[in-house]
């Protein structure tokens, strides 16, 4: 049996919220080009990124 497709955009949402609780923490670390790199990073990952790139002081 296949996985249904509501429990799939579940999976994504768990597993997008992790990686982005461990890029925060990451985040006192980095320097400018670290942080542009995050900002790629986010906008491939999430559709909200330009938020979450304001939120976290990245640009």
């Amino acid at each position: 049996m296949s996985i249904s497709e509501r429990k799939k955009e579940l999976k994504c949402r768990r597993k997008r919220r992790e990686q982005l609780t461990k890029m925060k923490a990451k985040l006192p670390t980095l320097d400018a080009a670290g942080k542009a790199v995050f900002a790629a990073k986010l906008r491939r990952m999430t559709p909200g990124a330009e938020d979450l790139i304001r939120a976290w002081g990245l640009e």
